[in-house]
């Protein structure tokens, strides 16, 4: 019966990246381009979206953490499920059957027939939730969006995922969804509590020409780190390093080709993309865009910074750091082992993955450190939420009854609601372990993961730092996020919309990175590098810049020289 928490979550690595900015297959979905979060580049959406009035922030306080989080983003933690659960709603929510779109990230549960977790949730719920579920797999989700769009009945819930693909985001919600302003803006969200504790930041998604379209589902605000093997990094000092010098030296001393052992995750190009990601922060470059001095943008491909760590990138495989094999699909495995020393996982609180796979294993996260001495580093922060679940339109009766739908699937951690949709019902679908922490039966292992992962893919309370069984891991997580918030950057057009981005991001993204991945091996030079920036910006990256700069908030702060 093991249970991590990654049913509470309901995002894999694929599902995580993706939020970071890159794009999957464009929708067409026609109309004119206004604009998403700040507003759109020629619909006057921006100056819209500036003036909305977002729900008033309440925080949840009847389920106090063990370790506190704060404004900067550091999150609250729990070192084990409270002992009395509170109820956070005053019950059932549903009069009737309320169908949904989501998607998600683990194996498909059993459908409802044959789900008595599901019974359970629904007859909890005081109706009938008949989910549409997505499988993450290719672009099933976005092909399944559109042609949902397109049938003569929508679904009364759907999720809409932030910069994947989806232009016309204007248009598209004026004329099938919506506007949930009247019932969110302001005070008016105290009516639904749970959704009232969503922090001001994660409403930001779901504001689109001046309107408030659906309530956001909060993710982790930190991105990716780097990881490895404890005891490995010990023989070496520790990950921690003086300079990319020492680094480099601690790389190859761990790297042993006789023995099977190397230093850095496989020679992959995703693994090699990820692992320059890391480099390019201890030389200071941008979170994907700067913010200059007279309000433009320079992206990250353009920087001397981005360039540096390309250059160390490229010494580090001709050293033969990386893992050999390309192919190699347990890396995960390999870290616990020993015989790869690190890898770069979504953020702190996915370290979890070693305890997975092996209860003993002991992980280290690395802060970003400067490259080069009396330089700064950066730490690249993620997007924050996963985007927002919109509403069909529909008389006011129903738009109540879904709002205290979402806003019973919003409930934090700690409470009755939470326990409900993660974990289901004590002695049945979960049960307690020697410290009170829950363990899913042998049913709930079947039923519940699948479908926990999609209801928190549409719905979700600001996320919590919480490692059953591990309250050490917790407090260790708790401590690297207050590390990495001293070099933390924020994306600055996270929460803004480029349709150019939508269309062709990911495909001229795809372009630029096989070049880099040839640079790296050595199948082209570093000299190559200009070229290929020019054809990105050729291809769509300036259109995609142009169109950031005329959204870009006024309170975005500058970052660049």
């Amino acid at each position: 019966m093991n249970m991590d928490n990654k049913a509470a979550t309901g995002f894999n690595r694929r599902g995580f990246l993706g939020l970071a900015g890159f794009s999957v297959t464009a929708l067409a979905l026609g109309g004119t381009l206004t604009g998403c979060g700040s507003g759109g580049s020629n619909g006057g959406g921006a100056a819209a979206s500036a003036q909305v009035k977002l729900p008033t922030y309440r925080e949840f306080s009847k389920v106090l953490p063990d370790l506190p989080g704060n404004a900067q983003g550091l999150q609250a933690a729990f070192l084990k499920v409270p002992a009395e659960l509170v109820a956070s709603t005053p019950g059932a929510p549903l009069k009737g059957a309320v169908s949904a779109l989501t998607e998600t990230f683990e194996t498909m549960s059993p459908a409802m027939p044959d789900n008595a977790f599901w019974q359970r949730l629904n007859a909890a719920l005081g109706g009938t939730l008949d989910l549409q579920i997505v499988e993450d797999v290719g672009d099933g989700y976005p092909a399944k969006f559109a042609t949902v769009l397109a049938g003569d009945s929508l679904p009364d819930l759907m999720w809409i995922p932030p910069n994947q693909g989806i232009p016309n985001v204007g248009p598209m919600l004026e004329a099938k969804f919506q506007d949930l302003s009247d019932y969110l803006s302001g005070d008016a969200v105290l009516q639904y509590p749970n959704l009232a504790a969503l922090k001001p930041d994660s409403w930001k998604t779901a504001v689109v020409n001046g309107k408030i379209w659906g309530a956001p589902i909060p993710s982790t605000p930190f991105g990716q780190v780097m990881a490895g093997n404890k005891g490995v990094w010990a023989q070496v000092g520790g990950m921690a390093s003086a300079d990319a010098e020492e680094f480099f030296a601690k790389a190859k001393e761990l790297t042993r080709p006789n023995e099977g052992k190397y230093a850095l995750e496989s020679i992959a190009g995703g693994s090699l993309v990820n692992m320059l990601h890391m480099f390019t922060e201890w030389y200071g470059a941008p979170n994907s865009w700067a913010v200059n001095q007279d309000r433009t943008l320079t992206h990250l491909y353009e920087t001397s910074e981005y360039q540096a760590g390309l250059e160390y990138a490229v010494k580090l495989f001709a050293a033969g750091v990386f893992y050999p094999d390309a192919n190699a699909t347990d890396i995960s495995n390999r870290v616990v082992n020993g015989s790869i020393a690190a890898q770069v996982i979504v953020g702190p609180h996915d370290i979890r993955r070693y305890r997975n796979l092996s209860a003993e294993a002991q992980s280290e996260i690395l802060v970003p450190f400067a490259a080069v001495k009396g330089g700064k580093p950066t730490y690249d922060m993620g997007y924050g939420t996963v985007g927002f679940t919109a509403f069909k339109k529909a008389e006011e009766a129903k738009i109540r009854e879904l709002l205290s739908l979402v806003d019973y699937l919003s409930a934090p951690f700690g409470t009755v609601e939470y326990m409900q949709k993660n974990y289901g019902e004590k002695g049945k679908d979960y049960l307690l372990d020697d410290s009170g922490n829950p363990v899913y039966s042998s049913t709930g292992s079947t039923d519940i993961p699948g479908l926990a992962s999609a209801l928190n893919i549409m719905t979700s309370p600001e996320k919590v730092i919480f490692n059953p069984a591990f309250p050490d891991d917790t407090k260790y997580i708790y401590e690297q996020e207050k590390k990495l918030l001293e070099f933390a950057q924020r994306n600055p057009t996270n929460g803004t919309y480029s349709d150019t981005n939508a269309k062709v991001g990911a495909k001229i993204t795809k372009t630029f990175r096989d070049k880099i991945v040839d640079i790296i091996t050595g199948r082209a030079k570093v000299s190559d590098l200009p070229d290929a920036v020019k054809r990105w910006k050729a291809d769509g990256g300036d259109k995609i810049r142009e169109e950031y700069q005329n959204v870009l908030p006024a309170d975005v702060p500058v970052t660049g020289k």
